[in-house]
């Protein structure tokens, strides 16, 4: 019998809004149970442990994303879409800080397959066809997106852009219009 109308899913979104709020290493079943007023075993139907609360969040941020940058993308190409799927996650990164460092977690092998991490990946893949980025090369260049836009996310949400000039959402619009020129000139081996 589920107590105090605990469910999986509120129990998960319970412990992504926890993430963002004491952050996503904080998230555990000891303080989500304070939070519903139940004894810790009251969870434990609805998650295993503390790194199976963690793994549900990477999911659930994953799959948020996911949904985010697939409604962003929707009638773009080329650098509208870029720019669309990269406001994206740096926006998400902004509102849930919790979730965004969810999303980074290492998943199993099995896990990760099943997970809106593939679609984020489907996405940056559909936005290089735009760009005639040869198919070879696609794995390069979404490592060299995701690795870009993580560090910027990373360095801004740890205020690694607070004491300088020029304003962090200026360096963002640049950085990505150095990205469409390089994708557009996607060097050939």
């Amino acid at each position: 019998m589920a107590r105090a109308g605990l469910t999986t899913e509120r129990v998960v979104r319970a412990g992504a809004d926890l993430a963002d709020e004491v952050g996503f290493e904080q998230a555990t079943v000891s303080e989500l149970a304070r939070r519903f007023d139940v004894k810790v075993a009251s969870l434990y139907s609805h998650v295993k442990n503390s790194q199976d609360l963690r793994t549900k969040i990477a999911l659930l941020a994953l799959d948020e994303l996911a949904d985010r940058a697939a409604a962003a993308l929707a009638g773009r190409a080329g650098r509208n879409a870029l720019v669309a799927f990269a406001d994206v996650y740096r926006d998400y990164a902004r509102e849930h800080p919790g979730r965004y460092a969810a999303a980074r977690l290492r998943l199993d092998p099995e896990t990760a397959a099943a997970s809106g991490g593939v679609r984020h990946s489907e996405m940056m893949r559909a936005i290089l066809r735009g760009y005639d980025v040869p198919e070879a090369d696609h794995t390069h260049a979404v490592r060299l997106l995701g690795s870009v836009f993580h560090g910027f996310v990373s360095l801004e949400g740890h205020g690694g852009f607070d004491h300088s000039s020029p304003p962090s959402a200026e360096s963002w619009v640049r950085i990505l219009d150095v990205l469409d020129s390089l994708l557009d000139d996607w060097p050939r081996p």
